[in-house]
C-alpha cells in the first residue's frame, strides 16, 4: 500500500504535466477545428527557454529561488507565447479555408521544423541542470519504505491547479472567452456579430503556448533536464489524453492527462516499463470504441 501511494502521487504529478499540454491541444481544436501538431514542440521550446533564462539569472549573480522561478515561468511564457502566434501566422491563417488536411499537414511541418531547429541551436545531447527545487515532506514510513512528497511534486501541482482555475474563468466570464466560444460555434456568425475571428484564435494559439511553457518549466523543475525531443513523446500523450478526456473541454483535457500519467506511472510501477506507452494507448483505444466523444466530450466533437 505504501508503495501504491508513492506511484499515485508520481502518477498526479506526471497527469499534472501532461494535462497543461493537453489543454492547448483542447482549445485550439475546440475554436479552428483542427489539432496543432506543432504544440508538443512549442512545450519543448518552453523548456529550453528555461533553461536558458534560468542559467542566464544565475550567471548575472541572482540567487533567491523564488525570484528566478517567478522572473523564469514569466520570459518563458511570453517568449513561448510569441512562438505559438507564429505558428498560427504561418501554418495555420494561410490555410484556414483550405481543404481540412492542409492545415495538419502544415503543422506537422512545423513540428519537424521547430524539432530540427532546437536541435541546432541547442546539440542533441540532453541539457542536465542541478536540482532548484530541494527538500519535501514524509508522508508514512513502514518497514524500510518511504512515502515523500517532495516540494517540486507540490509546485506542479498547484501551479496546474490554479493555472487551470483561471483558464476555466477565463473562457467562461471574460469577453476573450464569449470570443472563443463564439468561434467555437460559428467563425461567420461571430465575425457578423462584430467578434475578430483573426484575433481570438492568434490569442487561443498563445495562451495554449503558454501554458505549454509552464509545462516545459514544470518538466525541467521535475526531471532536471531538456532535450529536443522531449516534445515529441510529451506531445503524442498529451494529445491522447486530450482525446481521452474528451477534446474540446479544459476539464476533460487535464482529467485525460492525470489518467494517461496514472497509467503510465502505475504500469512501470507494476509491470514492465518497456511497454508503459503501449497501455497507455491501449486504454485510449478502448475508451474511443466505446466512448467516442471521450470521457467529457461532447457529442458534436466526433468529426475528430
Amino acid at each position: 500500500m505504501d508503495y501504491f501511494a508513492q506511484q499515485l502521487i508520481n502518477g498526479i504529478v506526471l497527469g499534472s504535466i501532461y494535462g497543461l499540454i493537453a489543454i492547448g491541444y483542447t482549445m485550439v481544436y475546440g475554436i479552428v477545428g483542427m489539432i496543432n501538431f506543432a504544440h508538443g514542440d512549442v512545450f519543448m521550446i518552453g523548456g529550453f527557454i528555461a533553461l536558458i533564462a534560468f542559467l542566464i539569472l544565475v550567471s548575472v549573480g541572482l540567487t533567491t529561488v523564488p525570484v528566478i522561478l517567478l522572473i523564469v515561468l514569466l520570459v518563458s511564457m511570453a517568449i513561448t507565447a510569441l512562438y505559438g502566434w507564429t505558428v498560427e501566422r504561418i501554418a495555420y491563417r494561410p490555410l484556414r479555408h483550405s481543404f481540412r488536411l492542409a492545415p495538419m499537414l502544415s503543422a506537422i511541418g512545423m513540428s519537424f521544423v521547430l524539432s530540427n531547429y532546437s536541435q541546432i541551436t541547442q546539440g542533441a545531447r540532453v541539457k542536465p541542470v542541478p536540482p532548484i527545487i530541494t527538500g519535501g515532506y514524509t508522508l508514512l514510513e513502514k518497514n524500510g519504505f518511504v512515502v515523500r512528497l517532495s516540494n517540486v511534486q507540490i509546485i506542479v501541482v498547484i501551479t496546474t491547479i490554479v493555472l487551470l482555475a483561471i483558464f476555466t474563468w477565463l473562457v467562461a466570464r471574460t469577453r476573450l472567452g464569449r470570443d472563443m466560444r463564439a468561434c467555437e460555434q460559428d467563425q461567420t456568425m461571430a465575425a457578423l456579430l462584430g467578434v475578430d475571428v483573426d484575433r481570438t484564435i492568434s490569442m487561443t494559439f498563445v495562451i495554449g503556448a503558454a501554458l505549454a511553457a509552464v509545462a516545459g518549466m514544470m518538466y525541467l523543475l521535475y526531471y532536471g533536464l531538456v532535450d529536443f525531443y522531449m516534445g515529441f513523446v510529451a506531445g503524442i500523450k498529451a494529445f491522447t489524453a486530450a482525446v481521452l478526456g474528451g477534446i474540446g473541454s479544459l476539464p476533460g483535457a487535464m482529467l485525460g492527462g492525470l489518467a494517461i500519467g496514472l497509467i503510465e506511472t502505475l504500469w512501470s510501477a507494476y509491470f514492465s516499463v518497456e511497454y508503459k506507452d503501449v497501455a497507455a494507448f491501449s486504454i485510449l483505444i478502448v475508451v474511443l470504441i466505446f466512448l467516442p466523444t471521450g470521457l467529457l466530450g461532447r457529442p458534436e466533437v466526433e468529426k475528430v
